[in-house]
C-alpha cells in the first residue's frame, strides 16, 4: 500500500509538473524552466493569499498520506467522573457546580478536592482549575479573602433560577428578564462589545455574567464566565495588565481549556510540548511586535517551517492563532465558533499542543497553539 501510493503521488508530481512547465521545456529547455520557477516561488512567497491556501492544502496532505502502520485513535482512557447533581441556586441566579459566588475556599474544595493548577489571570489574581482527567472541569478566583470572586465551565455544569444550561438555545437566554450590555465602563472610558453574537454579557444583581454560544451547535449555551463586581472593577483597562505571569497563565489556561473541550467531545488528553511551546511563543511575540496577524510571518515562513527551524519533528502538525481577545477564555470561545481551527481543537489524531501568548504595546494578546503528533 505505501508503494502504490509513492508511485500515485509521483504521478501526480510529475502531471502537475508538464502542465505548468511543459511547454517552457520545449521551447527554453531545462535553464528555462529553473527560471521559470525560480520567477513563480518569488511571485508566490509576495502573495498572502496563495500562501494561506497552501498552508491549507498542507493540513490536507498530512491528512491524506499517514503511514498506514498508524494505529486507530483511542478515545479517553479516563473512567467516567460521576456528574454532579445539579441544583438551582439558592441565593444566586447561576451556579456552576453547585458553587455560587461567595462560597469559601473550603467548602468549594471540600466538595472539588485539590486543584489541579492555578495560573494567573487578567483580573491579577488565579484562576484555579479543578477537574477528574478535565471532566467536570471548572476554574474558580478567589479574593483576598478566599471567597469565590470568578467562575468558569465549559461543561454541562450550568444551573440557575431562570431556566438556564448547558445547551440552552439562545433566543431563550434573550427571553429572560435580563438584557445584554452594549458595553462595559472602565474609568472614565465605555468600551463597546463586539461579541459577533458569540457572547452575551450580563449585570446581573452584583454580577458581570457573560455567556458563551456554539454558533456549530445551533447556537446554544456552551460556557459561563461568572465575575463579582468588584473584581472586574479592579480591572482598570479592559485588557489585563501585561507580565511574564499573566501571559503563561493565559498559555497553560488555553492548553486546560482546549482539553476540557476535547474530553467533552469524547477525545484523548493532549499532552504538553515545551519545545513546540517555544515556536508557539516566538510566533505570538513577532506578531504583536511587528504588528501583524497570518500564519505565514513576514519572513514568507509557514507554522511548519518554524517547527523544521526548531527542530520539531512530527507526523502531522496544525496552528491556531488568535488576537486582541480579552482573554484565553474569550480566545478558545472564539476558536471554537471557527470551523478551521475548531477542526484542529478536535482533530482526533493530534497527541500534543504547545501554546505561546505574547502582547502588543495597546496590551492586546496574541494567542498562538501549535498541534501536533509527534
Amino acid at each position: 500500500m505505501p508503494k502504490l501510493r509513492n508511485i500515485l503521488l509521483l504521478l501526480i508530481i510529475g502531471f502537475g509538473f508538464w502542465h505548468f512547465y511543459g511547454e517552457t521545456l520545449k521551447a527554453s529547455g531545462v535553464p528555462g524552466v529553473f527560471g521559470k520557477i525560480q520567477a513563480d516561488f518569488n511571485s508566490i512567497k509576495e502573495n498572502p493569499k496563495i500562501n494561506e491556501t497552501i498552508e491549507s492544502l498542507h493540513y490536507k496532505v498530512q491528512d491524506l498520506f499517514k503511514t498506514s502502520s498508524q494505529e486507530e485513535p483511542q478515545e479517553s482512557k479516563s473512567e467516567p467522573a460521576e456528574k454532579p447533581k445539579l441544583k438551582t441556586p439558592a441565593d444566586q441566579t447561576f451556579s456552576i457546580h453547585n458553587i455560587e459566588i461567595g462560597h469559601a475556599r473550603s467548602e468549594v474544595e471540600k466538595k472539588l478536592g485539590a486543584p489541579q493548577r492555578s495560573t494567573r489571570n487578567e483580573y491579577g489574581v488565579d484562576w484555579v482549575a479543578y477537574h477528574e482527567q478535565y471532566q467536570n472541569f471548572l476554574m474558580v478566583a478567589y479574593d483576598e479573602n478566599d471567597r469565590v470572586a470568578g467562575l468558569y465551565t465549559n461543561q454541562d455544569l450550568i444551573s440557575s433560577s431562570i431556566g438556564v444550561r448547558y445547551g440552552t438555545a439562545r433566543e431563550t437566554v434573550l427571553a429572560s428578564q435580563y438584557e445584554p450590555l452594549e458595553y462595559i465602563r472602565k474609568g472614565w472610558v465605555s468600551y463597546q462589545l463586539n461579541s459577533n453574537d458569540e457572547y452575551d454579557l450580563f449585570l446581573i444583581g452584583d454580577q458581570y455574567v457573560t455567556i458563551f454560544y456554539d454558533q456549530q451547535e445551533k447556537n446554544t449555551v456552551t460556557a459561563i464566565l461568572i465575575i463579582n463586581e468588584e473584581l472586574e472593577q479592579k480591572k482598570e483597562q479592559i485588557y489585563g495588565e501585561p507580565s511574564d505571569e499573566l501571559k503563561e497563565g493565559f498559555e497553560y489556561q488555553l492548553f486546560d481549556l482546549t482539553n476540557a473541550a476535547r474530553v467533552k467531545n469524547g477525545l484523548p488528553i493532549l499532552d504538553w510540548d515545551e519545545d513546540v511551546r517555544k515556536t508557539a511563543r516566538g510566533h505570538s511575540a513577532d506578531m504583536a511586535e511587528n504588528g501583524y496577524f497570518n500564519h505565514t510571518n513576514l519572513d514568507g515562513k509557514s507554522p511548519f517551517d518554524r517547527m523544521e527551524e526548531d527542530a520539531i519533528f512530527y507526523q502531522m502538525a496544525g496552528e491556531n492563532i488568535a488576537m486582541g481577545q480579552f482573554s484565553s477564555i474569550f480566545a478558545h470561545e472564539g476558536l471554537m465558533n471557527s470551523p478551521g481551527h475548531r477542526k484542529n481543537i478536535l482533530q482526533k489524531d493530534f497527541e500534543a499542543l504547545g501554546v505561546g501568548v505574547d502582547f502588543n504595546q495597546e496590551r492586546q494578546p496574541y494567542f498562538t497553539e501549535n498541534f501536533l503528533t509527534p
